[in-house]
């Protein structure tokens, strides 16, 4: 005899049933009998419209894929014997994409003899990694890939905390200046 346990229209539990009635309450109410939680014992179902649970599942999904971030590969490529300036330069536009939550692909480009000096090509990663170290970790250490040396880090803080954090204060933002502006006209 297969039971379920059957959940009202209202969200009330009204117990465990044998299917049979459940189906002829469904009916009764004109509305569909939904089985809401199939793995337990025993399954749970529900009278409700099918029609609107398909839609708020849908609607469910959606927020789910908007409030999913997707982490991006951004690159900063490096010449060997790079000057202090453009040095800090990169390093800035490092540490701003991985503030925005985006790993960093560090690459440093050999010409012809300094493939011989590999050494070298480590030391600046390295000094590199330690450099935004406050903003990301290193994720794959130094490795020669063809004329290249890449190392990527990524960021301490995942791309959807940084959109929470954003839209929190800007959110904060908008409140403190409604509040300025409701205050001015008193002020007067």
């Amino acid at each position: 005899m297969p039971e379920v346990r059957l959940v009202g229209p209202n969200g009330e539990q009204i117990g465990v049933v044998r299917i049979e009635a459940a189906l002829r309450l469904a009916q009764e109410a004109d509305l569909d009998l939904v089985e809401v939680a199939p793995n337990s014992k025993p399954p749970v179902v529900k009278i409700m419209d099918y029609g609107k649970f398909k839609y708020e599942a849908a609607q469910k999904a959606k927020e789910a894929r908007r409030n999913q971030a997707n982490t991006v590969l951004k690159e900063v490529r490096f010449r060997l014997k790079i000057d202090e300036h453009d040095y800090e330069t990169k390093r800035k536009r490092a540490e701003g994409f991985l503030k925005s939550g985006d790993k960093v692909k560090a690459m440093i480009l050999f010409r012809g003899r300094e493939q011989s000096r590999p050494e070298q090509g480590v030391r600046l990663l390295k000094k590199f990694a330690d450099d935004v170290a406050e903003f990301g970790t290193v994720e794959s250490n130094p490795k020669v890939d063809g004329r290249n040396m890449v190392m990527v880090i990524a960021p301490h803080k995942n791309k959807s905390e940084v959109k929470t954090e954003q839209n929190a204060q800007r959110a904060a933002t908008k409140a403190a200046a409604r509040e300025a502006k409701a205050q001015a006209p008193a002020a007067e």
